[in-house]
This record gives structure tokens, sequence and C-alpha cells, in this order.
């Protein structure tokens, strides 16, 4: 008899979802299903609100990833109002996104993935956790959570607040920086940097030859994300560029805003997050990756001394472009110790703190893209408006929706490797669960949905008693 293996729901992972196993009559993994679980649908809410709402609109998609939404729908109002935005305002906004992939790169590998690496994915799961963590690595720990407040910091001396700033915003942003914020952020880079070279020192030797790092989930794929004009990592402006699992480029130099040339959506019964594709291998076998795996195995070099070694190194152990799971972790921390390498460069700047940040205009334009690299991977909003700049239309393809098709590939083959005859543990459970974890997957930012929604409403009477059930299918 065929049967089912659920987990529900899936932990340690930012929203709700669950994964759904099939087996065989032989006990075997027939097919794995990844399943977000819920709805919230902000392309309709954001109609009929004007575009120097956005920014801060769609901020409160998520508590996690507020930076990467206002910076992406400030770029999409920056083409609607078709302006030269101001230099100082753009290195301030690469300094906020550099302040954000530290810290969501810092919650996502030590408060979520590192009590699997460092206690193991089959010890107690009650310890299994940051706090376990904090006993048993006591000063890894604190070093992982100082990494992320100043990531945060960074994020409030530049915005006002750690979650959902109202900064960036059509044009520029909404304030320009002191020089004592700037100084204050300059000064705490040397631990963050030393802080990040010891865990990545950590990880080599412990992690990144380990078997389970390197058979469990390895399978091939398309990436997509964003590089420079001349092939370097880029997660901030850039063009698309789509490689295959060797690395040779597919589509190279695409201007962001032609995105829908290559990347389609789809929709499936089962789950309320969108299925992206490559359009031109069509769905599903254009399934590609993105995220910080996917920027390492799309870009030619980093720019910076430090990640440029830690990427040559990368490369050598994994023969070339990785298409391994578990190797997310490895490259998270390489974009950790480019991030910092960068903000040095950017703090250096003294455009930095000229006070011309925002450029002012009207509607010149109906139709706007932003397309820039949140931490989880390459995220799109695009509007519609009318004259007046109110939203007409809607649409964003969040990382976690581009990684959908690659969530649901890596369960499956982690669960065929430790899966046979129907014999299973809580560790085996937790390794696939991990798969998804790799991935750092922000479900709040990705459900949205495609086509007419199933609605079923209860009208229940006074004393509790359903007295009609509506439905629309």
């Amino acid at each position: 008899m065929e049967r089912e293996i659920r987990i529900d729901p899936v932990t340690r992972v930012e929203g709700h979802g669950k994964i759904t196993l099939h087996l065989d009559k032989k006990g075997d993994v027939r097919d794995a299903r990844f399943h977000v679980t819920e709805l919230r649908g902000f392309e309709e809410f954001c109609v009929g609100r004007t575009v120097w709402e956005m920014p801060a609109l769609t901020a409160r998609i998520c508590g996690i990833c507020p930076v990467s939404h206002i910076l992406a729908s400030a770029r999409a109002g920056d083409a609607i109002l078709a302006v030269r935005v101001p230099d100082a305002a753009h290195l301030l906004r690469r300094l906020m996104n550099l302040g954000q992939l530290v810290q969501s790169h810092a919650l996502s590998f030590f408060y979520l993935s590192a009590p699997d690496l460092f206690l193991g994915w089959a010890s107690d799961p009650a310890k299994r956790n940051v706090l376990g963590l904090a006993e048993a690595r006591g000063d890894l720990t604190r070093k992982g959570i100082r990494l992320r407040a100043f990531g945060q910091e960074t994020i409030e001396r530049l915005g006002g607040k750690r979650i959902h700033p109202a900064w960036a915003v059509p044009g520029g942003v909404s304030r320009p920086l002191g020089r004592a914020d700037r100084d204050w952020i300059a000064s705490q880079v040397p631990e963050a940097l030393d802080t990040i070279r010891t865990t990545l020192r950590l990880f080599k030797e412990t992690f990144s030859t380990a078997e389970e790092c390197t058979v469990l989930g390895d399978f091939p794929s398309l990436y997509v994300g964003l590089v420079t004009d001349d092939g370097a990592w880029e997660h901030y402006g850039g063009v698309l560029r789509v490689v295959d699992a060797k690395g040779k480029p597919l589509v190279d130099g695409l201007d962001p805003a032609r995105y829908e040339d290559v990347i389609g959506e789809a929709a499936e019964p089962w789950s309320y997050l969108k299925f992206p594709f490559y359009r031109p291998l069509g769905y599903p076998k254009g399934m590609y990756r993105v995220g910080p795996l996917g920027r390492l195995n799309v870009c030619d070099r980093f720019g910076t001394p430090e990640a440029d070694a830690e990427l040559e190194e990368f490369r050598a152990r994994g023969s070339g472009r990785s298409g391994r799971v578990f190797d997310y972790h490895y490259a998270r921390l390489i974009e950790i110790l480019a991030s910092l390498e960068q903000m040095k460069t950017v703090l250096e700047d003294e455009r930095l703190l000229t006070p011309r940040v925002r450029a002012e205009a009207g509607i010149n334009a109906e139709v706007g893209v932003g397309v820039h690299e949140a931490p989880r991977g390459t995220l799109i909003h695009h509007y519609w408006v009318d004259p007046n700049g109110v939203v007409t239309a809607a649409n964003l393809i969040v990382s976690t929706g581009h990684n959908n098709l690659a969530m649901n590939r890596s369960i499956l083959e982690i669960a065929r490797r430790t899966i046979k005859d129907g014999a299973f543990d809580e560790g085996i459970l937790n390794r696939i669960e991990g798969g998804i974890r790799a991935f750092d997957p922000c479900l709040s930012c990705s459900v949205h949905a495609l086509g007419r929604l199933p609605l079923e409403v209860e009208v229940v009477g006074p004393e509790g008693a359903v007295v009609q059930t509506l439905v629309r299918d």
C-alpha cells in the first residue's frame, strides 16, 4: 500500500509550510512536495495606492526583509518618475542593502541552520536551536548575534529604524547620512570581518567536505542573478545573467526591466507559492536557482580581495559551479565577507555624505520595474500606474518564488537518499527540512496566487451554529 509522510510545519523558516513525501509500495520515495499553506495577496493590496506609497507599503510584507522590498519598490518608482537619482542616494541604498545582506545572512546561518550543523541533525530537538547552540558554542553564538546586530544597526542609522524604515523613496532616499553615523558604522566593520573570517574557517574545516554537504541534494539546474556590466557580483543595479549548470551564460547583459523575456510563472493547486521558470525551456524543465549559491554561480568574481580568494577556493573544492543544496550555507558566509568588504569601500566615498539625496518629478512613465538582489535572491517589483501615479496592477516575483521548483527538487533528492523501505527517524526528517532551510525561504514574502482563488465562508448564528455556507470554487 502506498502511504505518505508529512512534515507539518517545516520549522526554523519564516512563514508557514509543510512537506509531503509520497512513498511507493516498497516504501521508497516516489515524490516530494513543499506546500506553502498561507496566502496574503499583497499584489491586490497595492492596487489603488500611489507609487509614492509603495516602498513603505510593500515593506510590510515581511519583518525580516523589509529593506529588500523598500529598495526594489523605490527602483520601480525611479523608473516611473524617469529621474536621475543622485549619486549619494545610490550609495546610501547600496550601504543599506549591504547591511541587510549581513543581518539576514547572519540570522539564517547562526540562528536557523547552525544548530543542525554544529549540534547534529539527529541531536535532541529540544536543544537543537539557537539557545542550545549558545550553551554548546557560546563564543561563536555571541559573535553571530553581534554580527546580525551590526547589520541591523546599520539599517537603523540609515533609515531611522531597523524594521520597516520608510526611507527609500522614488527618486532617492528621504534623508542623508550624518558623519557620526557613518563613522560608527565604519568603526564596527573590523569586528564583523573578524567574526566572518573565523566562521568561514570553522565551516570549511568541519562541513564543506562532509558527505551530507557534498552528496545530499546535489543536482544540476540553471542559475539567475544580477551582475555588473563586466560580470562581477552585484546586489543593486546591474544586468541579468542566466547560466547553465556549468556556468555557461545562456542570457547575458539583459536589462532587468525585460525580465519577462526569460522568466515565466506557473501555478499548482497544492501551493500558494507560484512557480517561476526559465521561458525558453518551459515549465517545469526551466528550473533555476537564485540567492547566495545562484549569485556565486553567475558571477565571474566579487571584485574584493578576500571574497575573491574565497570564491576561488569554493570553486576549486566543487570543481567549478556547485549544484549542492547545502553549499547555500557556504555561499552565504562568503557573501557576508564580500558585503563587509564593499561596505568599507562605500563608507570611504565622500559622496555618501552629500545632502542632495532625492530627485523630484511627476509621473513620466506608466510602467516601472525595480530589480535588485535581496539576501534570498533576485527580487522583482513590477508596477503599472495611471497618469496620476495610482497603481492599477502590480506583480512581485520574490526570491523564494524563484527557488520554488528547486526547493521541491531538493527535498525529493534528500528524501530518496535517506528513506528506504519506509524506514526513517526524526534525524532523517530534519535533514529533509534542512533542504528547505538551506534556501532560507521567506514564505510571507512569497505567497501570492495566480488566477481565481477558492473561497469558503461560513455564516454563524448567535448560538454558534452554522446557518449558511458560501463556496466559490
